[in-house]
This record gives structure tokens, C-alpha cells and sequence, in this order.
């Protein structure tokens, strides 16, 4: 396979104008894509996505743990073709039931992502609680290993595991203040990223908690987060009230429509044509 570059082929009907967006790397408008959980993917199906709209895709990151059911050979050539097309890969945020099993397990854990060719390793604590001391540790250690280490933070106890909006309500919810004090501690502590989680605050909720995403961007930057968005309301809501450029965490199904939103060249009603860059 020939390694393609940033538009390998024209794109079609390139007369038509679309919204300006960086090249990757980016700094912003960072599209990671969820890979294989509800549904199985291997190196065909990812390859179809990506020289499709690999243009448009900045990460891919595993979920539940799942490259851990695979054979090695697999997550390997997933790793490599996502490479091949300047994808980053992210571990997904298994760190938290590797840390279960002990220091020795988690030292494992991180070696082997580093020898699997991973480049993001997400630290959630979505189910169990560890003290921030303990996740800035685990900062060092990701960036000692030569990757980069992406805290998940939200507002949910119990998030993470499609755990039913009732139950979860019964939890309650974390000051966001707090929260972003945390974020903050981590980014100083060395973290390429924070992604922010999306229960409590767009989903398995009633009201959609949206003075929460303002919180995080108002004191931490646009650049420095990226939201859990995995429903097409949620990131259109994002990109009406964020513009263009926010990070997001979306299902790899949904990258072409996503794409659509950032462009400007498709929409529901509240965004047709009104999504637009200014670049010169």
C-alpha cells in the first residue's frame, strides 16, 4: 500500500467551497474515531474508512479494552494501516481495569501499548476512584514510556459502561469546577489532552447539562479539550456552539456526517450554511 499524503487525490468537485481546516497534525477540529466495539473491525473495513475520509480523521482509539480479545497480529496491522494514513491510536480508557490488577500489571500495561505501536494512552476513572496524585503518576509514566497521556474527566461516578440514566442519576454528579481543576493539574502535569465525558452532561440525562462544556473551554481553551459526542444532536450541538474547530470523540459510523458539519457543505436546518470559517 503507498503511503498517502495529505490529499493523495483531488478531491471531487473540487469547486465546491468547504470550511478551511488545518492539516494534520492538528491543533484543533481533532476527530478521534471510536474502532472496534459494537461492531468487530478489521484491516479491509478500517482501510475502507480511511481511504475515504482519512483526510478528516485524527485518532482512532479502541474501546472496552477490546484489542485485548484480539490476536496481536490484528491490533498490529490496525495500528500500522491507521499510521500509514497519519491516524494517531488511542488505548481507550482500559487503564482503569488494568489498575485493578496492581502497579505490576499497569507497568505491563503500559510497556506492552509502547511495543504495540500505541500513541495515546487514555487514563479514565469512570468506575473507580483514584486519587489525583496517583493519575498525575500515571501521567509521568505514559510520557516516560514516549506516549501521550490522555486523562478522561467528567462529572459522572459510574460513567463509561452504558449504565442506565437512573441509576446513574442516583450517583448524582461531581462539582464541574472541581473537575476542571482537576483537568488542569493534569495539563500541567504533562497531558497531551483531556477528554471530557459525556454522562451527566449530554447523556443519561433529563436536561443537558450545557454550562458544563462552557466551564472546561472558558478556563482551559478550546484546544486543550476534547468532548465525548458520540450522537449526531451532540456534536451538532457542539460545532453550533463551539464552531468548526472543536475536538470530538465520535463512532467511526458517524465521521462522514461530522465531516459534513465542520465543512459547511450539509446540515440539519439549525446549521444549513451557517457553520463558516474566516481564513486567509
Amino acid at each position: 500500500m503507498t503511503k498517502p499524503g495529505p490529499m493523495q487525490n483531488e478531491r471531487a468537485f473540487p469547486f465546491i467551497r468547504l470550511n478551511e481546516r488545518e492539516g494534520k497534525p492538528r491543533a484543533r477540529g481533532i476527530t478521534e474515531i471510536r474502532g472496534p466495539y459494537y461492531t468487530p473491525m478489521g484491516k479491509r473495513y478500517l482501510q475502507d474508512i480511511l481511504e475515504t475520509m482519512g483526510e478528516y480523521v485524527d485518532a482512532l482509539k479502541f474501546a472496552g479494552g477490546s484489542f485485548s480479545l484480539m490476536p496481536r497480529a490484528a491490533v498490529r496491522e490496525l495500528i500500522d494501516l491507521c499510521h500509514a494514513y497519519n491516524v494517531l491510536v488511542s488505548t481507550g480508557g482500559f487503564i482503569e481495569r488494568v489498575l485493578a490488577q496492581g502497579p505490576d500489571v499497569v507497568d505491563l500495561y503500559i510497556k506492552e501499548c509502547k511495543e504495540m505501536g500505541f500513541d495515546i494512552v487514555e487514563i479514565s476513572s469512570g468506575f473507580i476512584t483514584v486519587p489525583e496524585e496517583d493519575i498525575i503518576r500515571l501521567i509521568g509514566k505514559v510520557q516516560k514510556a514516549g506516549m501521550k497521556p490522555k486523562p478522561e474527566v467528567g462529572i459522572q461516578f459510574g460513567a463509561g459502561g452504558a449504565t442506565a440514566a437512573a441509576e446513574l442519576e442516583l450517583e448524582g454528579t461531581r462539582d464541574p469546577q472541581r473537575a476542571v481543576l482537576l483537568a488542569r493539574r493534569y495539563l500541567d502535569a504533562g497531558a497531551y489532552l483531556i477528554m471530557v465525558e459525556s454522562e451527566g452532561i449530554t447523556e443519561s440525562v433529563t436536561t443537558w447539562r450545557t454550562d458544563v462544556p462552557a466551564v472546561f473551554v472558558n478556563l482551559l481553551g478550546l484546544e486543550k479539550v476534547m468532548f465525548e459526542a458520540a450522537d449526531p444532536e451532540v456534536f451538532a450541538w457542539y460545532i453550533t456552539n463551539y464552531g468548526p474547530e472543536v475536538n470530538v470523540f465520535v463512532d467511526h459510523s458517524q465521521i462522514v456526517q461530522l465531516e459534513c458539519l465542520r465543512s459547511g457543505i450539509w446540515g440539519t436546518k439549525s446549521l444549513w450554511g451557517r457553520v463558516i470559517t474566516y481564513k486567509r
